[in-house]
């Protein structure tokens, strides 16, 4: 009766140790790659070339600016954002982007886990979903300032995954 299962388990026994785990190298450039082709979809929408990611919009502050170093923790923080605001607009603009910053989300956590780092849970969301009347009232602003500013700091983490950033 028990002794099925016990068989297909050790003929599968071999196998198990011929697995080997993704090199974190891979990682990094798998989280490289996705990085540049979020910038390239946002580059292909073409009202967001109009706007610079420093130009400060009256009411829309929440909006993460630029950060001239960032951790994995506060890349996470920073995409977990986005990744909220992006959910609420309507625009079918922002949609694959914002499946892309989940995987994005994704692979940084898999590096802060190659490093031995814990990140903790993104905060301040909460304050983001009492924000749909400002987020309905202007959309299109929204989108335009979200997308530059997220262009700005993606690039700004592309350079830092280079440097090897801390947890």
């Amino acid at each position: 009766m028990y002794w099925r299962p016990l068989c297909g388990f050790l003929c599968l026994w071999p196998y198990l140790f011929n697995i080997q785990a993704v090199p974190i190298q891979k990682v990094q450039s798998d989280t490289k790659t996705l990085i540049k082709t979020i910038v390239t979809r946002i580059n292909d929408i073409s009202h967001t070339q109009s706007v610079s990611s420093k130009q400060r919009v009256t009411g829309l502050d929440f909006i993460p600016g630029l950060h001239p170093v960032l951790t994995l923790s506060q890349m996470d923080q920073t995409l977990a954002i986005y990744q909220q605001i992006l959910i609420n607009l309507t625009s079918r603009n922002v949609i694959q982007i914002s499946n892309d910053l989940e995987n994005l989300r994704d692979l940084l956590h898999l590096l802060a886990f190659s490093k031995s780092c814990h990140l903790p849970l993104a905060s301040g969301l909460e304050t983001l979903e009492s924000l749909g009347g400002v987020l309905e009232a202007s959309l299109y602003s929204t989108e335009v300032v979200a997308l530059s500013r997220l262009q700005g700091s993606l690039q700004d983490m592309l350079w830092q995954l280079d440097l090897s950033p801390g947890c």
